[in-house]
Formats: structure tokens, sequence, C-alpha cells
């Protein structure tokens, strides 16, 4: 009988090497197997069925592997081994007694993700909310109007959001970022995502106005005798200083120069940058659009698509009645404010856009990565989308090789995946929904809560690694895996369980109930798990809040928890002492009811994680012989949620398992050095 908890395979760089392929490359695959346990092992390759050869024996394994010639086309495959009278297949899940081949390994050649953002700790700011770090460039009260309302400055940087936020200024800015960039280093950050930055009339900035230029209420507002002269008054009412701030091509140069020199600070402290590419939709205040007329009659501005059935901009969107002017367009969502553009319809448009995207990530700029804003609804078909985006990651790649390109998206992403368009995705299928559900119930927006899916850790597991096979490896090593952001309630208020909204229940309800021991357990699993960990600004120093606009309050500065902090610094560091944390491979050991247990490991060492989210003290024995662990070893203590949740240093294992006493809602990490290189196929006997 062939031991199935022996088997074990993957796509790192421990099982298939090389890791990302390129055509002509010799690529081997590796499958592991209890040592002696099977009479002969095949891998189906694209269809064909070819032997394997035992290539070496480590500790209680044999290791078979295939080499071959790295075609040009993608490649799938899965394995089937036999002994005397069993035969079993595997694939991503694991082993199966029929392959089901959705499930197979894979990969195209030629695709590559860049190293840097495979598993580096992501830091995420919403820049109004972070920290004011210059109030001079501050929006100020009514200042323009904007959706119904004026603008306006808000003066207590604690006052929790509106429920109509849109329009309420704090006042964070990039000068605040550049103050804190201590505070990141030393937490641990590798990279900032920002929030969009570029000219726009809005708090959030996800209705672009110009997408040339960062807007200089978060950068730098100079002032100039020509723009204080400017005749403002025919345009319909708007402040001065806003129209003064969106025409001053001087003025906005000044932002962008500030911007480069934010970015060279960052890399020079090792940090890289992210921005926020929103090319669905623009805002009604874009120059093209101009529906509040903005642009009209500006020296240097044509007319906008809003305001006449000639203008250049026309096409760029989708009018009901096209041959007349001031009529209703396609919006996102039906909103005027976000007008949707209409690529299809545009090849000046669709170039424009690709353009951009590749002018912030080169010189001056020198951006990292787009994160792109609901990139699947780009266009108006499936079809348009991949050929957009493919053009998007050529342009983008040409000016810069190294640019992370990925994709807020909700659903199976495995079609972006084809290594000519997106590099990952935001992380919700397979990281922020299973783990909000395992150790709280609760959806992510706080509206709804299942209590059957409460510390289930068999459902955790699977729903984990069958969303999880949906990613080819190097776009897994690098899925934001975050817990909160902008668009969700804050991880730490769906600690309480409780369903609401700010409009129902009030913001003050939001820290109500609050159990920060989960929360510990969350940021545990975020830390070893595979992929990037994705930090929603404050979260880590213990903000709460409800689904958008709530979860956009402001960072707590001087309010901190500082023991959250420190939390996230000790599982950050640990996440870079071992190896096997970047890119390992991982594999459950044990799961019930309120627990899960896995294993990371590669060539060079091994996390054990444990993580308790019951009330109660549980007792295991952990299989760790499956991570390669011998009998005999110890695995030792690196960090614990709570200095008692076990007051053993290190666990001896006995018959290939550690056992192990875990106090209520609490979590463990565990490490093993491996003596000679561990799971290496590159050794061979």
């Amino acid at each position: 009988m062939i031991n199935r908890m022996a088997l074990f395979s993957d796509e790192t760089e421990s099982f298939r090497t090389p890791y990302e392929p390129v055509k002509g490359d010799k690529v081997t695959i590796t499958i592991r197997t209890m040592a002696n346990g099977v009479t002969r092992a095949y891998a189906v390759l694209n269809g064909i069925k070819s032997e394997m050869s035992k290539a070496y024996v480590k500790g209680m394994f044999d290791y078979y592997t295939l080499t071959f010639i790295c075609p040009d086309d993608a490649v799938n495959y899965y394995f089937i081994l036999y002994d005397d009278d069993d035969k079993v297949c595997y694939n991503k899940l694991g082993w199966a007694e029929n392959n089901q081949s959705e499930y197979n390994f894979s990969f195209v050649p030629g695709f590559k993700v860049p190293d840097w953002a495979k598993g580096a700790v992501v830091y995420q700011i919403f820049v109004d909310r972070f920290l004011n770090g210059d109030p001079t460039n501050d929006v100020e009260d009514n200042e323009y109007w904007y959706t119904g309302s004026h603008v306006h400055k808000i003066k207590n940087w604690n006052k929790y959001p509106d429920g109509l936020d849109v329009s309420n200024f704090y006042g964070g800015d990039l000068q605040g970022v550049r103050q804190k960039l201590d505070y990141l280093q030393d937490l641990g950050v590798e990279a900032i995502y920002f929030n969009p930055l570029f000219v726009s009339p809005s708090n959030h900035k996800y209705d672009t106005q110009d997408y040339g230029y960062i807007d200089p209420h978060i950068a730098i507002i100079e002032e100039d005798e020509d723009s204080r002269m400017q005749d403002w008054e025919k345009h319909n009412g708007y402040a001065r200083r806003y129209i003064k701030r969106v025409t001053s091509q001087v003025n906005l140069e000044k932002s962008n120069e500030y911007f480069a020199g934010l970015v060279k600070e960052a890399h020079e402290r090792g940090i890289r940058i992210i921005i926020d590419g929103v090319f669905n939709h623009c805002g009604s205040f874009n120059k093209w659009m101009d529906k509040e007329g903005i642009y009209l009659y500006k020296e240097g501005f044509e007319e906008g698509a809003y305001q006449s059935v000639i203008s250049p901009y026309r096409s760029y969107f989708k009018f009901d009645r096209p041959n007349e002017n001031y009529s209703s367009y396609e919006g996102w969502w039906n909103y005027d404010t976000l007008p949707k553009l209409n690529y299809e319809q545009s090849e000046e448009l669709t170039d424009y856009i690709l353009d951009t995207g590749a002018k912030w990530v080169s010189a001056p700029y020198n951006v990292d990565g787009w994160r792109l804003d609901v990139a699947a609804d780009l266009g108006h078909s499936p079809e348009f989308n991949h050929k957009f985006w493919k053009m998007f990651r050529k342009k983008v790649r040409a000016a810069n090789p190294d640019a992370f390109i990925f994709a807020e998206y909700y659903g199976d992403p495995a079609p972006w995946f084809n290594g000519k368009e997106w590099d990952s995705v935001m992380n919700y299928d397979a990281f922020m929904e299973p783990v909000t559900w395992f150790l709280t119930g609760m959806e992510k927006h706080s509206d709804y809560r299942d209590d059957s899916r409460l510390g289930d850790g068999i459902r955790f597991f699977e729903n984990m690694f069958k969303n999880m096979s949906r990613f080819p490896r190097p776009s897994l090593d690098s899925a934001l895996n975050e817990l909160s952001n902008h668009d969700h309630s804050r991880f730490l208020t769906r600690t309480n369980r409780v369903i609401g909204r700010t409009e129902t229940l009030g913001p003050a309800a939001a820290g109500i109930g609050i159990d920060k021991r989960v929360f510990a357990l969350a940021v545990v699993i975020q830390m070893t798990w595979v992929g990037s960990p994705g930090i929603y600004y404050g979260d880590e120093a213990g903000q709460v809040g409800w689904t958008d606009p709530d979860s956009r309050r402001t960072y707590p500065w001087g309010r901190e928890d500082k023991q959250l902090i420190e939390l996230h610094k000790k599982f950050i560091a640990l996440r870079k002492k071992l190896h096997c944390l970047k890119k390992g491979s991982i594999k459950k050991l044990d799961a019930g009811n309120g627990y899960i247990a896995y294993a990371r490991f590669d060539e060079v060492d091994c996390a054990i994680v444990v993580v308790n989210v019951s009330d109660s003290e549980i007792k295991l024995g952990l299989p760790v012989w499956e991570a390669g662990v011998s009998t005999g070893s110890k695995i030792t203590l690196e960090a614990a949620t709570d200095p008692k949740a076990d007051l053993l240093n290190e666990h001896r294992v006995k018959y290939g398992r550690a056992h192990i006493c875990l106090a209520a809602k609490t979590a463990c990490v565990y490490s093993y050095t491996f003596p000679h290189g561990g799971h290496s196929h590159k050794q061979t006997t």
C-alpha cells in the first residue's frame, strides 16, 4: 500500500527547476515518496505518460525525477505512482485516486514575475488618512464643489469618517509618508502600495482627473502671481485655488518632482513603490470629459467630450445620444462622476493609457509596479480586456523589466495568468476570505456571519488549496495576502463577530467586543503563508472600522496599540529569518475543530505553524515527518502570540511526531534546520 502522506510535489524550486522555465531549458520535475514505497513513478506531461527515475534517497524519502526540454507552449502535468497492489495520482491538491485535470501542475514558458515581489511584505497606504506632513497643501473648506456638496477640511484627525465621506479631507499627504519611512523600515516593510495618487477631486482618487500628474493636495502647492490672478468666477463658482491646481502645469510638475524624490528615498531604504492604476473609468472632472466645465475656455485645453460633440475626446466615452452636447453617458456602476472609458472606439485613448503605464515605471519616477483597479472590467468584452492587458504588460515591461503588475480581481484568476497579462492579484479567494471565515466566521464586509465556518480547519484547507491551485506558483508567491483594505471592514472589527455597518450600528460599535488574540492569529497566518503579506495602514496599530468608508479611518498616531505593532515586527522579522517562508513549500499537517497546523519547508529549513482559535487548550501530535523532520530531531519555538502559548522551547520528535500543547486562542511557529540541504532535488546519491 502506498503511503499517501509521504507523497509530495509542488511547483517550488525544490520540486521543479528552473522555477520559471523558458523555451529550450532543461526542466526537471520531482516527486517525493516514502523510501521503497513505490515500484514505479510516472509523470503525465501534456497527456503523455513517461516513466520517472529514482534520482536519490534523502532520509526516509525517495525522490523521482523526469527531465525534459521546455517547449514553447504551456505545460501541464501530474504524477501516477504504483506499487504491487496500489495506484495513486498526485496533482496540486495532493493525492487522488483519480486525477482531475483542472488541478494539474502547470507553467507557461517565459512567464516571469519580478523576484522582489515574491513574498515581499507590502504596506498599503490610503494617503489622505495616513499622516498630514504638510498642512500648507491641505484642501480647504468650500474650496470646490464635488458630488453635491462643497469639500470639507477635517480638522479633527481622529474624527470618524462620515457615511458620505468622499469630499472630506483629513490632510494626509506624501510628506507624511516620507516622514514615516523610518517607521515603515523598522516595521520591516519591503514595498508600499499607494491607493491612487493622480489629480482627483475626491479623497479616494479613484476618479482620475489627470493621469499625468500627482495631485498637489498630497504633494506640492506652489502659489504664483499668474495663477493667483486667474478669473475663476466664470467657472461655476469653483474656487480659484482648485482652478489653479488643475490647470497650472508648473505647479503640477512640482508635485511630480516631489513624488520622484519620495520614490528615490524609498529605494535607498530598500522599499519598492507600487501605484494604483484606475483605467476602467476616470472622473467627470477629467479634462477629457469636463462635465463640470473646469477646463472650458482655458488656454491650452480642448473642449471636453461632455461640452461638445466635436471634442477630440468624444470617442473616449460612450454617449447615449452621440450627436448631442451635454448628453448622458456610460458610467461605472451608473455613477456619472465615474465615466467609463471606451477603449474599443479610440486607439488614441488606448495609446495614452499604455504610455501612462510606461511613464510612471520609467525615470525619473521609477515606480516598481502597478495595481490595476477592476482590471477584468476594463473594456466591454473579455476578448478586448485580454488584448489590452497583453499590450499593457508588453509596454510596461519594455520600460521597466522589473515592474510588477497585479490586479484587483474576485473569482478564478487562472485565465489571466497566461504569462502575457497580469503577474498576480489581490488575493481574496485564496487568502482573505478563508482566513476570515476560519478565524471569525464573518464575511469580509461584516455583512453576514456563518457560525458553521468558524474554526472549521478542514474546510479552511479545502478552500485555501482549491483556490491556490488556480495560480501558477510565481503568481501565488507574489499574490497580495491582505487581512483588510480600503474596500472591506477592518479585520480587527471582524473579530467582534457582529453584523453591521457604520450607518446601521454607528462607528463606535466597530471597536466593541473585538478580540486582539484572534487578530494576532490572523497575523501569524499572514506572515507564514505562501504569498506577499499586505498590511493595510493602521491595522498593525489596532485600527478598527466597518466596511468602506469606515475602513478608511486615519492612522491612530499617538494612540497606537504598541503591542500589536511589536507583534507585527516580530513575525515580519521571523518571516525574513526563516528561508522557507519566502518561497517554500506548504503542507497541511493537521486540522480539526478550532485549529490548523501546517509546514513550510524548502532545502534550507522548515517552519511548523500551529493556530488554535478555539476557547480550549489543545494537545496535538503533529506528523512533522511529512515535512522532512526526522525522528530524534528537535523543533524549536521561534515565536508565539502569547508568551504562555507553549511553555516549552523545544519539542523532541518521536516516531515522526512532535507533541505540542497549545493554549486557547494562541499560535506558535517552530523551526527546524535541515542538516544537509533537506529537500533539494539537486542532490543525488
